[in-house]
């Protein structure tokens, strides 16, 4: 365990809502204290928070107003984010995604390979051999923000996003991978594919993904993807955890 010493800033955010600020960077120390706090608060059962949205670098606490005040609820916030951190945060849990690298699956990756100078193979081996943390979800349902990509393999967003990419595609944005849950229009440079679904409204679970998961990619051929894709419509495909 070790202690909370930093400041937080608790800022109003509509009639039923606070902030919970922890710093103004992507940073995974800060992320953590996103996380520890949900955990607290959820542990505390606290009667008037209807909902928890953790970002990369604050909680955005939802209450009901007839039965918790917000001075009430900040001095409650207060108090938790100030106590002791876990060394272990997060869901703790490890998703295993498959991705189809390449082809039409990813028509990007020629151009990645002309930006960092390094090949196909190797650029499918730095993406798909590190661990990913799930900083948050945003922009459409299930669209998993991702930190931790390796910069070797960083590349600026498209100049002019394209106005359609396909459901499943896993992109490059910057010094961010994710993947796109539903079409949509988008301009992260496209590497891969995976089958799953990270947006589904009619599983008990509609979004694959929690804030604080962590996910590793591995290799797929397209073979592998389209079996995947059956599987899964016929319910047959557990998730790797």
């Amino acid at each position: 365990m070790k202690a909370t010493t930093e400041t937080v800033r608790i800022l109003p955010a509509g009639d039923r809502a606070l902030a919970a600020e922890f710093g103004d960077k992507i940073d995974p120390a800060i992320n953590d204290r996103v996380h520890a706090l949900a955990a607290r608060i959820q542990e505390a059962s606290i009667p008037g928070i209807t909902e928890l949205v953790p970002t990369f670098r604050s909680l955005l606490v939802v209450y009901e107003p007839s039965i918790l005040k917000f001075d009430e609820l900040k001095s409650i916030i207060l108090r938790l984010a100030q106590l002791p951190q876990s060394s272990r945060t997060g869901t703790g849990r490890v998703l295993k995604i498959p991705c189809c690298y390449g082809s039409h699956f990813g028509p990007d990756l020629p151009d990645l390979e002309r930006y960092t100078g390094i090949d196909r193979d190797e650029i499918i081996a730095i993406h798909s051999g590190t661990e990913y943390r799930v900083y948050m979800l945003g922009f459409l349902p299930g669209f998993v923000y991702l930190g931790g990509l390796d910069e070797r393999i960083a590349m600026p967003r498209l100049s002019t996003p394209r106005v359609k990419i396909p459901k499943g595609a896993v992109g490059i944005g910057g010094n961010q991978t994710g993947v796109y849950p539903l079409e949509s229009p988008g301009g992260w440079r496209l590497i891969g594919s995976t089958p799953l679904d990270f947006y589904n409204p009619e599983r008990e679970e509609p979004v694959l993904c929690r804030a604080g998961d962590t996910i590793r990619f591995y290799p797929i051929n397209s073979s592998d993807y389209y079996d995947i894709r059956r599987m899964q419509t016929r319910g047959e495909w557990p998730l790797e955890i």
